[in-house]
């Protein structure tokens, strides 16, 4: 049995030692940006003339690398292989399953700081983001290796005499694992492994924003000897090849994160049962958020400012856990906000691969940028607005953290993921009014209450109704193992990521009875 789970530490670029490594990680990778990555398919490496080019959105100009883009006859193969290489990998003992990705874990944590570099180029983040996304990824693959061998052992039932009897859990088959760019590296990776060590085979269909993450990832499967075929590296179109894997008879399952609309879209189209499918399929969905933090009268101003500053703009509000709504007493409003303004107005803007002060850097692409600036214009007419407001110098997609004041609780940007560096501030009458504001919107992902009255504390554990609460801290940087991760509502099918219940998504549970003199 391996060690107990222990989360993975975090860098300390505070340390020159570590900097130094960082840098010279970001060094590297520059010298790679530009490759031609192929689509894994079993064991074949597949050039097709389709591109995806990823950019770099510091800078357009840039190109972090081309991959191959599959389509729909690539994605029939991948799943041809898939269902073949299941017949055998599904008889695979957990403990050796989970032995990839415990090797694949210590690869990973050997070369931390090149993974961590090419999440600040491919999406921007900053050191710190890029660093905890790869120790997320890290987690995931212990953990859930982990579970694994827990759910492969004796599972509790009751005894009665006559009978041996047994629950097993056992895998699904061939899954769609449809992952976002935000966490191009944590989350891939965590429901990649998390539907491979439970026993299935994947279909890989990374974001088109981050495919050379994924594509390195898909290396260091290959270096820790997993058999070819169990996963299928195939980035394409979500309307060509996404469709057609989600809608196909064979597919069992589908995993996904991202955006509110695409996980509707998956969920009708997995509903609908086609001419040979002989399951219901599953969906595994993690969708958007509308996250708020509430400021209570009595509360520590301090800690609250410095907590919505982190949350609102932490990887450019880029999270579907990000606070983009505070909802402040009324009678502490104005001292909030004179807290919270120095913490935005200090935010220093860049390319993060230029400067490890650059803590915010650019929005992911250019139609991310056109959306959050069309709702900041929104936000114009919607409220006052306090600080930003517009783009934000330089040659990437950089829009200034914005703040906007006495917005009210019905307004757009109130109640609209806008899923970039706009925090929108809502008076409450008091505490009851303030629960009811936050739970105003169809999402319920997460959510935190900065109070010193216990009572308060208590009904917002009872009331306030997300996926994940947090009680004076942070509504963001949920830890595997600690914080299980998952919304209610519109945010999705509440998955807990990084929980214990987590693998059983990707199973079946199996009874068996024998009778025994």
């Amino acid at each position: 049995m391996p060690s107990e789970f222990v989360n993975e530490a975090l860098v300390d670029f505070s340390d020159p030692a570590n900097a130094s490594r960082m840098q010279a990680a970001l060094d590297k990778v520059r010298g790679e940006l530009g490759r031609d990555y192929p689509l894994r398919v079993g064991g074949e490496r597949i050039n097709t003339d389709a591109k995806i080019r990823s950019i770099d959105p510091s800078n357009p100009d840039s190109v972090i690398g081309t991959v191959s883009k599959a389509d729909k006859a690539i994605a029939q193969k991948a799943i041809d292989v898939a269902a073949e290489r299941f017949e055998t990998w599904k008889y695979v003992p957990a403990e050796e399953r989970a032995r990839y990705l415990f090797d694949a874990a210590k690869i990973i944590r050997e070369r931390k700081f090149e993974f961590s570099a090419w999440m600040v180029y491919e999406v921007g983040k900053n050191w710190v983001e890029a660093d905890a996304d790869t120790a997320e990824a890290i987690d995931f693959l212990e953990f859930y290796g982990r579970e694994a061998i827990r759910l492969g052992q004796e599972q509790p039932i009751v005894k009665i005499p006559g009978e041996a009897n047994a629950l097993e859990y056992i895998p699904l088959g061939i899954g769609a694992v449809i992952p976002p760019w935000n966490f191009p590296f944590a989350i891939m990776a965590g429901m990649t492994t998390a539907a491979l060590v439970a026993g299935n085979t994947v279909l890989l269909k990374p974001s088109s924003d981050s495919p050379v993450v994924a594509a390195k990832f898909i290396e260091v499967l290959e270096e820790v000897g997993l058999p070819a075929g169990v996963v299928n590296y195939v980035p394409g179109s979500g309307a060509d090849v996404g469709d057609f894997v989600v809608q196909h008879p064979k597919t069992r399952f589908i995993a996904f994160t991202g955006s509110k609309e695409v996980g509707l879209h998956i969920n009708q189209q997995a509903a609908t049962p086609r001419e040979g499918q002989i399951w219901i399929k599953r969906a595994v969905l993690e969708m958007g958020g509308k996250d708020s933090i509430v400021v209570d009268r009595e509360c520590d101003l301090d800690d609250a400012a410095a907590g919505v500053a982190a949350a609102a703009f932490g990887f450019q509000g880029q999270k579907c856990s990000a606070c983009s709504r505070a909802i402040i007493h009324q009678d502490v409003y104005d001292a909030f906000v004179s807290k919270l303004l120095p913490h935005v107005n200090k935010i220093k803007q860049g390319a993060p691969y230029e400067s490890q002060d650059n803590y915010m850097g650019p929005v992911i692409n250019r139609s991310a940028a056109e959306s959050i600036l069309g709702y900041i214009e929104t936000g114009k007419s919607e409220g006052d607005l306090l600080a930003g407001g517009m783009q934000a110098p330089g040659d990437g997609y950089f829009i200034q953290p914005t703040v906007f004041g006495n917005v009210p609780r019905d307004a757009t940007i109130s109640l609209e993921e806008i899923f970039g560096p706009v925090l929108a501030l809502i008076k409450a009458k008091d505490f009851d009014d303030a629960l009811d504001i936050a739970n105003n919107t169809e999402y319920g992902l997460t959510g935190a209450v900065y109070s010193s009255k216990r009572e308060h504390l208590d009904k917002a554990r009872a009331q306030f109704h997300v996926g994940n609460l947090y009680l004076n801290r942070k509504c963001t940087g949920a830890l595997v193992g600690v914080h299980p991760f998952g919304g209610f509502n519109m945010s999705g099918t509440d998955s807990k990521a990084g929980g214990r219940d987590y693998l059983l998504l990707f199973t079946q549970a199996k009874t068996l009875s024998e009778k025994i003199s």
